[in-house]
């Protein structure tokens, strides 16, 4: 857990106002709910099966437990309606620079354009990364994701590198 993020933190959208907080194991089914709601994501196999529920369940618990990272849920009227991972890096390149990763950014599917994903990273570039002492917020994003793309462009982040990912086989 990230202890110096100011959380929770509210918010208005155009569906209403938004509490952004930590998630909690309890939050379990709504995050594999939102994974799912993805179509990208459910390609890949995040289907919300019961069968991978002890999986999903099993991470939640990992990233909950690891110091340098946070996992926060996006709640509107009681309703886990966005995530995502935070990742504090220390580094050596840029003078020691101070990195803060996001990851697994998911909103809704009926309430994407409700101005809660625009909130919520605003949010990490304007209150976390300072908080985190961060010189630097960055993210990856599958090159399939174009309507995503243009959205972190739109809020200042900019296409400056190319990723490589390699799989294992499990």
């Amino acid at each position: 857990m990230l202890v110096s993020l100011p959380l929770p933190h509210s918010f208005d959208s155009r569906a209403g106002s938004v509490i952004l907080r930590r998630a909690t194991a309890a939050d379990g089914d709504a995050l594999i709910a939102l994974m799912s709601d993805d179509p990208i994501s459910a390609s890949r196999g995040d289907v919300a099966s019961a069968d991978d529920r002890p999986a999903y369940l099993e991470a939640l618990s990992a990233v909950l437990a690891e110091p340098s990272n946070d996992l926060l849920v996006a709640e509107l009227d009681g309703a886990v309606v966005g995530t995502l991972q935070l990742t504090s890096i220390p580094g050596m390149a840029r003078r020691g620079a101070r990195r803060l990763l996001v990851e697994a950014v998911r909103v809704r599917s009926d309430l994407r354009s409700a101005g809660i994903g625009s909130a919520v990273m605003r949010w990490v570039t304007d209150a976390a990364a300072p908080a985190l002492d961060a010189q630097m917020v960055q993210l990856t994003s599958d090159a399939a994701r174009t309507d995503a793309h243009r959205f972190y462009e739109r809020l200042g982040f900019t296409a400056s590198h190319v990723g490589f990912k390699y799989h294992l086989p499990h």
